[in-house]
């Protein structure tokens, strides 16, 4: 009999991290939108281009140039990055509200995983959801909008932030939510207004000082502007600004996910 055959029960057996169960998890995530692709990733992009063609065609040329370039180069990286962040909140929020209703989120607890591994898992699913659907989107709506990166580093940064921040609070929502309407509720009053009023199609310097300031206010609105600094080279405020805010509320969220995690608030009966 080995050492390891001597160790109490429930003790860790797989170090300070369990990278199997990890990426186990994480892949889990991966698959499960990758085997409803025409959902996941096809919906996305056909969207997307309905947007940048009621906006083009209802406005056209009447809507005048925005930070001194044609408005559907303007709008091109918002639409990009609001599905982006959209997708991304739905990965995770899903997988999380589908396995409580269905009585089996057990088989995600029950695994010798901590609560960091549990989080990092299905963060990493929202992520790559986010990344295949920037891509995608980004392969349609570009060439329509004759845009191209400027800084590609940026856009890079900017996807997987925005991606990330989603991610999470699709947790904090998946984890709150005890069913399917609960879901719908916080997506239809607190995602979509948020990703609607962050600058996706107009500029803040448009907007009155008041309403400039609670655009401020709104986190999603740095993940837009960065992503839009990325593709265009100008934005309404600092790349940097953003990613610090971006990285301060993906702190704050990743914290009480995890102690939601760690605690099983709303997860164990």
């Amino acid at each position: 009999m080995t050492a390891i055959d001597n160790r109490p029960m429930g003790e860790r057996r797989f170090g300070r991290w369990n990278t199997l169960g990890t990426q186990t998890l994480a892949l889990r995530e991966i698959r499960r939108f990758t085997s409803v692709w025409t959902q996941t990733l096809a919906a996305p992009m056909a969207t997307a281009l309905l947007f940048m063609l009621i906006f083009v065609l209802a406005l056209g040329d009447r809507r005048g140039d925005v930070m001194g370039m044609p408005f559907a180069q303007f709008l091109a990286p918002g639409i990009v990055m609001m599905t982006v962040i959209q997708n991304a909140f739905a990965n995770t929020s899903s997988s999380i509200v589908i396995s409580k209703v269905q009585g089996n989120i057990v088989d995600t607890l029950m695994p010798p995983l901590s609560a960091s591994e549990i989080m990092l898992g299905y963060v990493a699913g929202g992520v790559a959801r986010g990344a295949l659907v920037a891509v995608a989107v980004a392969l349609v709506v570009f060439p329509f909008a004759a845009v191209w990166p400027a800084n590609p580093i940026w856009t890079l940064v900017f996807v997987l932030l925005g991606a990330t921040m989603m991610s999470l609070v699709g947790i904090l929502a998946g984890i709150y939510a005890e069913k399917f309407d609960q879901m719908a509720a916080i997506t239809n009053f607190i995602v979509t207004p948020l990703s609607f009023l962050s600058g996706t199609f107009y500029s803040l310097e448009t907007l009155p000082p008041a309403m400039s300031i609670i655009s401020h206010a709104n986190p999603v609105f740095y993940v837009i502007d960065g992503f839009r600094y990325g593709v265009l080279g100008q934005s309404d405020s600092s790349p940097w600004l953003g990613v610090l805010v971006c990285v301060g509320v993906c702190a704050v969220i990743a914290a009480i996910c995890w102690r939601f995690f760690a605690t099983g608030y709303r997860l164990k009966s």
